[in-house]
């Protein structure tokens, strides 16, 4: 026992002896440690702080670089990439929105079951004919065999006729006063059928509780087309597209389906100015969120878009209207209307030349300056702008811009 504790006693001594040796290893270590460092500040005239400052940003410099060189391959991998994301977006919301439509006409025909019944359509005299175009408002031919055709471009004036004639020819009591009293009712049948288009159109966009009066104004959709695409279709199909948008990139989807749902509005009002003023101002009447207010009033770029929903609701317009099968229009009568309109304002005396363009919606006179003056030049602006509107029956608002201008040049030759 005693030798055992003689030993650890021994082991402890040299276990001492080791760590002051190794203490003092340490400290000579140190000490060329400190020595070196000041012999290498003294040669490189850097304190240890300030190299260490210089080691730093020689780093961050190194690493700024690659990080740079990161970030820009990241940024042509993302526009590749966004760009291919926003063709499967835009084609997935145009597959989302296309439905099948057949184009529609400025006439409706309706079949009769003999020749003897356009006699007691026209009447003695052609009473019972000149009351039904004046309470309608629509054009009757009755020069084809088994058909009566009803031409107007107001498509709700021409289904009250179509409605009213159908009635007339089951009553058999055609005359004056029953062809009024049919008309009116059947004017109320209508009136009927657009609130319930409305409801149905509303719902089918997914849009509740709007003012009465609106669905009824957006009932009448159902009888209204814009170069041969129904204002119905047009409209889910805008509905449809810029909700899908939106979606897809996080923009809010209320605003873009009130206004993909109203941004054409204001082609079944009447009243002077264009669709997007009358649209505007009847959405503003019913107290509608400015938000929505200006998709309708920007769908067509009239304005600078305010908003990514704006931006929105003009792509889904374009898209629907561009969409192959979308819309039809028949090119030789399209190029008889601009004809016509050019020929109207050319028979006006001061008229040397006149251009149509913008579909028909805007009219350019070139007016000779030695025939009419500035005053002249405004009031037949005025006239060429009324007779356009009364004999082509062009929907919407027509411009009727007159140009004068006058140039004196005087040329010397020198000799």
């Amino acid at each position: 026992m005693a030798q055992t504790n003689q030993d650890l006693i021994t082991l402890e001594k040299k276990l001492l002896e080791r760590e002051e040796k190794l203490e003092a290893e340490r400290k000579k270590l140190d000490e060329l440690k400190e020595k070196y460092q000041e012999r290498l500040e003294k040669v490189s005239s850097l304190t240890k702080d300030e190299a260490k400052k210089l080691l730093l940003d020689e780093l961050e410099l190194s690493e700024s670089k690659v990080a740079a060189k990161l970030i820009k391959e990241k940024e042509e991998t993302a526009k590749l990439e966004a760009d291919k994301k926003a063709q499967e977006i835009l084609v997935d919301s145009m597959r989302h929105g296309a439905t099948n439509y057949i184009a529609e006409f400025t006439v409706s025909i309706v079949k009769i079951p003999d020749e003897e019944i356009k006699g007691r359509i026209i009447g003695k005299e052609g009473r019972n004919i000149r009351t039904f175009e004046q309470a309608t408002g629509v054009d009757v031919d009755l020069d084809e065999e088994g058909v009566i055709r009803l031409s107007s471009f107001d498509q709700i004036r021409r289904e009250v006729a179509r409605r009213s004639l159908e009635k007339l020819i089951k009553d058999t009591r055609i005359q004056p006063f029953r062809i009024e009293e049919i008309i009116e009712q059947t004017k109320k049948e209508v009136e009927k059928v657009m609130f319930d288009e409305g409801v149905k159109l509303t719902h089918e966009a997914g849009v509740y509780n709007l003012p009465a009066d609106l669905v009824s104004i957006l009932g009448r959709f159902k009888f209204r087309t814009s170069f041969g695409q129904n204002l119905v279709v047009h409209t889910l199909e805008d509905v449809k597209i810029g909700v899908h948008i939106a979606q897809e990139i996080g923009a809010d989807t209320n605003i873009v389906r009130l206004g993909c749902l109203f941004h054409d509005i204001g082609k079944v009002m009447e009243g002077e100015g264009s669709h997007v003023t009358l649209g505007v101002d009847l959405l503003k009447k019913h107290s509608i969120p400015e938000k929505i207010v200006n998709c309708v009033a920007e769908h067509h770029e009239d304005k600078p878009f305010s908003s990514i929903e704006s931006v929105i609701v003009h792509i889904a317009d374009q898209i629907s209207g561009a969409r192959p099968g979308a819309r039809y229009q028949d090119v030789e009568e399209y190029g008889k209307r601009l004809t016509d309109m050019e020929e109207i304002a050319k028979k006006y005396d001061g008229v040397e030349d006149a251009y149509a363009f913008e579909a028909g919606r805007e009219l350019r006179v070139i007016i000779n300056p030695g025939q009419l003056d500035d005053a002249q030049t405004t009031v037949l602006a005025a006239k060429i702008r009324d007779e356009v509107s009364k004999s082509q029956a062009v929907p919407g608002e027509i411009k009727v811009t007159a140009i004068r201008e006058f140039r004196a040049v005087a040329t010397e030759f020198s000799s």
